[in-house]
This record gives structure tokens, C-alpha cells and sequence, in this order.
């Protein structure tokens, strides 16, 4: 099958960037620090099982028990209430990152239906790249008979990385599928 993510990014990616790029040190070569997954549940505010729902699917998707986001401001024209539950996130570091990310890579995008690849314009100036899944069923943890509605989340991969084009090639020689 596949090579662990951490182990083929130690004995094979550093290696090739170090080549590609000219690095003279191995702590120059670019590394990725975090993985956050965030849930946005504007529907929470009708539906109160919502946000459990969401909690377990997360859970199980990442192995990590997320962290419940509230509303700071209320805003009447959204039916908010100030310390109400909008969404929840997760961050990942060290071994539960790589593995989240080596499922992602390898199982849950190319059960993506219509899978072109992930767009290669998504980073932010500074290394850090985010992907929109538009639902949680992607991930073979996921029971489809237990869902109570489809969800989209958002994964966003914090590297050390100073450009763009840097975080573009380690993410590719992870496996990363762009789109050409």
C-alpha cells in the first residue's frame, strides 16, 4: 500500500527539496505544522441536534473532539444570539496531522465524485493552503445511515514554508492531487 505520510516525507520529500530548492540545511526544508477542520452550523440555530451530530462526525473523522465556536456579536438580521454555537474546528498536530492527512489524500479525495483534483490556486501568499469538501462522506469513517445531514468542511494545512510555490511542491511530493 502506502508509505506512512511522516516516514515519506522524511526519507523522500526533504531529500527533493533540498535538490530543487538549494536548501544547505535540513531545517530549511518547509514542514507542515498544523491541520485545522472547520464546520460552519448556521443551521444550529433551528436545529439544536445539529451541533451534537456534527460533534460526532468530526470526532470520528479526525479522532480528536472539536472545539465549539460561538457567535461573539448578536445580529438580529441572521437570528444570531451573542454565545451561540455557529461552528466547530479541530486542530491537528503530530501523529493524529499525519494521519488525517494521509486519509484525506489517499482515501477521502478520490471518493470525491467528479474528482478532478484540488485546485492549486488555493493558498494564501504565505505557504498555507486551504481545500472546501462540500460533505463529510468522503471519509470511510463516516456511516451513511447514521448522518443526519450532509455537511461541508473546511481543511486548512498550516506550513512553514515562506512562498506559495514551496508549499505547492511539498504538498505535491505528499501526494497532494492538483489539478494540472
Amino acid at each position: 500500500m502506502f508509505k506512512p505520510l511522516k516516514q515519506q516525507y522524511q526519507e523522500d520529500v526533504v531529500q527533493t527539496m533540498m535538490k530543487e530548492f538549494g536548501y544547505t540545511n535540513v531545517h530549511q526544508v518547509p514542514k507542515i505544522q498544523k491541520v485545522t477542520v472547520n464546520v460552519g452550523l448556521g443551521e444550529a440555530l433551528d436545529n439544536s441536534k445539529a451541533v451534537e451530530a456534527a460533534v460526532n462526525d468530526i470526532q470520528q473523522i479526525t479522532g480528536q473532539k472539536p472545539v465549539l465556536n460561538k457567535a461573539r456579536k448578536s445580529i438580529a438580521g441572521f437570528k444570531l444570539r451573542e454565545g451561540r454555537v455557529i461552528g466547530i474546528k479541530v486542530t491537528l498536530r503530530g501523529v493524529k496531522m499525519w494521519a488525517f492527512l494521509q486519509r484525506l489524500i489517499h482515501l477521502a479525495l478520490p471518493r470525491t465524485r467528479d474528482f478532478q483534483g484540488v485546485s492549486p490556486d488555493s493558498f494564501d501568499g504565505r505557504g498555507n493552503y486551504t481545500l472546501g469538501l462540500p460533505e463529510q462522506l468522503i471519509f470511510p469513517e463516516i456511516d451513511y445511515d447514521k448522518i443526519d445531514k450532509i455537511r461541508g468542511l473546511n481543511v486548512s494545512v498550516v506550513t512553514s514554508a515562506n512562498t506559495d510555490e514551496e508549499s505547492r511542491r511539498l504538498l505535491a511530493l505528499l501526494g497532494m492531487p492538483f489539478k494540472k
